[in-house]
């Protein structure tokens, strides 16, 4: 099996490193192409504007300065000598869960994957808080992501689906459970944006998370990571509300209604 790693932390970053341990337990056969720095937060963005510079780093690994997005089309298309069999995203430094997928660039890896008729799988592993000094439980998604990696490739899915795992901030011990579960939406908002000043008196804006009591809904990934369980989310891109398709139907349709006077 042939497996394209990417993430949106970077090169560099300690969850690229963990999973790149969960690819050699799978397959010899793994290729790297990640961001040249971090790109957390840009979704499916693209690079449009600017030219792209890849960095071979070494055998099978490059650096590209764009997007998770960018890094999967590249290397399908352009650096890889035969397609993957398999994308894997991460390990993100954080969950995504909830909203969350929506903007994350780890998921869109995956997501690009997909819409190139790969498999693929978008893996995070939760943190207690976004501080720096915080040292991520890597050894958990280490230890369960391969396993339930094959079990998945060995099931198999649906055409137009990627794989969202999170793994529990818990050392492997203490987690017992995987769930496939569906994803949740947060009771409270927790982005916000914090205003400061430069040393040149003006103001500026800091974007980032609170924390918040959630109440999540049983079945879902954000109620499972909370209770320490794995989550395993099947996403799909089709954002189209199919209930209020059909309800709407019944209003519009055939020749475009004018204003009424």
């Amino acid at each position: 099996m042939r497996i394209l790693l990417t993430n949106d932390d970077g090169i560099e970053a300690e969850g690229l490193a963990c999973l790149e341990a969960i690819a050699r337990a799978l397959s010899d056969d793994v290729w790297v192409c990640a961001p040249a720095v971090e790109q957390s937060g840009k979704g499916r963005g693209i690079t449009l504007t600017e030219p792209l510079r890849v960095n071979e780093m070494g055998d099978k690994r490059f650096a590209v300065t764009g997007t998770p997005t960018d890094c999967v089309v590249l290397a399908i298309n352009d650096l890889m000598p035969e397609r993957p069999d398999l994308v894997l995203s991460g390990v993100n430094r954080g969950h995504n869960i909830g909203e969350d997928v929506s903007y994350s660039g780890t998921v869109a890896g995956a997501l690009q994957g997909m819409a190139m008729g790969v498999k693929s799988i978008a893996l995070s592993q939760s943190l207690e808080r976004f501080h720096d000094e915080v040292v991520a439980h890597w050894e958990t998604a280490q230890a369960f992501a391969p396993g339930i990696i094959q079990r998945l490739m060995e099931a198999g899915w649906s055409d137009g689906v990627v794989m969202n795992l999170n793994f529990p901030n818990l050392p492997p011990e203490l987690v017992k459970t995987v769930e496939v579960t569906t994803q949740g939406f947060r009771d409270l908002a927790e982005m916000h944006a914090i205003k400061r000043t430069d040393l040149r008196g003006r103001n500026y804006y800091w974007m980032g998370f609170r924390a918040g009591e959630q109440r999540p809904a049983q079945g879902t990934d954000l109620r499972a990571i909370a209770e320490g369980r794995i989550s395993v989310t099947p996403l799909h891109i089709d954002l189209t509300h199919h209930q209020t398709a059909h309800d709407l139907k019944s209003v519009l349709g055939g020749a475009p209604p004018r204003l009424k006077a």
